[in-house]
């Protein structure tokens, strides 16, 4: 795979074809500063091509998933200096970094630990899978300061459903892993440090029986479902499996089935 850039703000580890993200500011409850995200975008970017990456996990140090947005960079407008197109440009730097997460070719994984709030709670919602320990807590907190979740609204209802979002967002809601995980939001609780590793290992193990580039294209697909007509959708899934079909993939898993073996993309148990 491509060399990953230097970072202070991420602890990037990469293993078996599997990259660990995880947030490094600790002393700042994980908290979503430019410097982080503009990190953790240039990742993710050099790393959505490369089909030796199978999958990411996202996770924050010091058992803390991510406090949200840094409100230190949001004093500019507490002085009166924060004009429309600042604000507006801000915003849209962290929909674009909402948006990468939700479309990356790889399976995502967030593992929450202690908090996601805000628009940590956003991250999460964003990924493929999400696994929580048992006593993390969750939380909407923007409309409770006076701002709105505009970049992480479209995630929280794309897990949770329009009507139970509304509801979450308009009354600054906190909730368990377990209440969470009844919500939508959180796909496994586990109820020890090693129940998330165990969790984690068994998502991977499954997904390492799949072919890349066909996961790839399936997100595509099943990402592109909530925007295209029936028309549309017919002709961009044929696409996608025609490019699947004929694909070096395509062939080695027909093949392989044939031959009654695994495919060169499977690990072996």
């Amino acid at each position: 795979m491509a060399s990953l850039p230097p970072s202070e703000t991420l602890i990037l580890e990469i293993d078996d074809g599997w990259l660990q993200i995880r947030f490094n500011r600790p002393e700042a409850r994980n908290a979503l500063s430019d410097e982080m995200a503009s990190d953790l975008m240039g990742v993710l970017q050099r790393v959505a091509e490369d089909r030796s990456v199978r999958g990411i996990t996202l996770r924050g140090e010091g058992n803390i998933f991510c406090a949200g947005g840094d409100l230190k960079g949001f004093q500019k407008s507490l002085a009166g200096t924060f004009t429309q197109d600042e604000a507006e440009a801000m915003s849209r730097s962290a929909g674009a970094l909402f948006a990468r997460i939700n479309s990356m070719p790889q399976v995502v994984v967030a593992i929450v630990e202690g908090a996601a709030i805000a628009g940590g709670l956003g991250m999460a919602c964003c990924a493929d899978f999400v696994i929580a320990k048992e006593d993390a807590k969750f939380s909407l907190t923007e409309t409770m300061l006076g701002i709105s979740p505009a970049q992480i609204a479209p995630y929280v209802i794309q897990r949770t459903g329009q009507m139970t979002a509304r509801r979450m967002m308009l009354t600054g809601a906190k909730f368990t892993a377990k209440e969470a995980h009844a919500l939508g939001i959180v796909d496994i609780v586990a109820p020890s440090t090693e129940g998330l590793a165990k969790a984690a290992d068994e998502i991977k193990a499954s997904v390492r029986r799949c072919a890349p580039g066909a996961n790839a294209v399936t997100k595509e697909i099943a990402l592109a479902s909530g925007h295209l007509n029936r028309d549309e959708m017919i002709a961009f899934a044929a696409k996608g499996f025609a490019k699947c079909m004929l694909s070096d993939e395509g062939r080695e898993g027909i093949l392989s089935f044939v031959e009654k073996r695994k495919p060169s993309w499977a690990k072996s148990d």
